[in-house]
This record gives C-alpha cells, structure tokens and sequence, in this order.
C-alpha cells in the first residue's frame, strides 16, 4: 500500500524538497501551495505529487485537503506541517495586524492542520507529525521577538502533544530546528523588511544595525541538512 504525505508550505525551500523525495522514494505526495496552477504546470512531469491549493490560515481550505485525503485514501501516514513566516521587527514597532499574521501561519495554521487531519493520522495506526520549528523557538533573539515567540508557541504546541499523541494514538510527533538554511526563506524576510521601510531610524536602529550585520554573516554558509533532536518522545 503506497505512503500518504501531506506538506504545507511546499511551493519553495524545505517543503519543496521534501515533497520531491518523498515522491521520488514512491510516496504519494499532497502538496500544500497557494500558487496551484504555477507549480502544477512546473512539475508536471512528477506522477507522485499531487498540488493542492492549501493556505494553512483558511479553515475551509484546510478541510477540504483532509476531506479529498479521506475520500482518496481513508488515512495519512505523514502530516508535514512546514509552512512558516518569517518576521524582523521589534515589538514597539508594528501594528498588531501584523503580529496577528505571523501566528496566523506559524501557530494557528498548524494547529488547523493537526485538527483536521488527526482522524486520517488515527486511522492510519502508525502516523507522524512533523512540524518545522526553528533554532528561533529555542533562543530568544533581538527583533526577531515576534517571530520567536510563534515558535516558542509551536514548540510548546508539539511538545505537549508529543507527551500523549505516541501513547494514546501511536502518532510520533517531530519538531525540526533548523538554523540558516540554503532556501529562499531569508530572502523572503529580508524582501518584506525592505518592503516595509527596511531598518528605521528610530529609538530600535542601533540594536537594528548590529542584528543585521550578523544576521547576514550568518546566512553566506547556510546548512542544507536541518538537525532534529529526540527530547521527551520527540525526534
């Protein structure tokens, strides 16, 4: 019987990847996007991947992707919940909309993915959780407070899931952590903080100046593997 994977956040960078090897490796692949009709007509040519039209924020648009997975299939033996935001800001210096929005993708939308497909994942026996987290989730970080703090939450999240999923419904739960990683990730939040005014000169600049000097030290050597650690039942 073929393996089921559903990806969010698998139109670019981790999710991407993955998507193409569990394809390769002859997993049937539900790929989460919100660019349908592009990445279908790129990769066409992949039997195995199957593009869905998925923004983890929509409720509606979340259970509809369990619901065809349920009359497809009847269970899922893998739920990647990878799609992210990343945010540079410090806390005085957004509107509240905009830290509504990274929680949106980075808590609330994994949280409707793992509700919706909790039943396929039950039904399957065997499943598995993954989420990707961030070293962010696990170290406090200046302007990068709102963004950690949504992945403190997800970490919390999977965590306490992970105490009872493995027992009770023989579900592994997974938090990966990576650092900087060879994806277009960064650019994306480099793009949406020139976007938004680039570094302001106010009262934030000088702690602004020295985050971003070695933010971008740190990204010129990204990693390509990402590293997952086993704490408390969690791989």
């Amino acid at each position: 019987m073929d393996k089921i994977i559903c990806i969010t956040g698998a139109s670019s960078g981790i999710g991407l990847a993955a998507a193409h090897k569990f394809a390769r490796e002859g997993w049937t692949v539900y790929a989460g996007t919100r660019h349908l009709e592009r990445d279908r007509t790129t990769y066409e040519d992949e039997s195995r991947l199957h593009w869905v039209e998925l923004d983890v924020t929509d409720q509606e648009a979340v259970q509809s992707v369990a619901d065809r997975i349920a009359a497809e299939h009847g269970a899922l033996d893998v739920l990647f919940c990878n799609a992210g935001f990343g945010y540079v800001r410090g806390l005085g210096q957004v509107p509240f909309a905009e830290i509504e929005r990274v929680f949106q993708t980075n808590v609330y939308g994994v949280m409707h993915m793992i509700r919706a497909m909790l039943p396929l994942l039950r039904n399957n026996g065997n499943g598995h959780i993954i989420a990707t987290s961030s070293v962010a989730g696990l170290v406090g970080q200046p302007l990068l407070e709102i963004y950690c703090a949504s992945k403190f939450a997800l970490e919390g999240l999977l965590e306490s899931l992970a105490t009872y999923y493995k027992p009770l419904f023989n579900i592994d739960v997974t938090l990966l952590e990576p650092g900087a990683t060879a994806s277009e990730f960064n650019n994306k939040v480099l793009d949406h903080l020139a976007a938004t005014g680039g570094i302001l000169e106010d009262e934030y600049k000088p702690v602004a100046d020295a985050f971003m000097a070695a933010f971008l030290q740190r990204i010129t050597e990204p990693q390509s593997l990402l590293p997952s650690r086993r704490r408390s039942g969690i791989w």
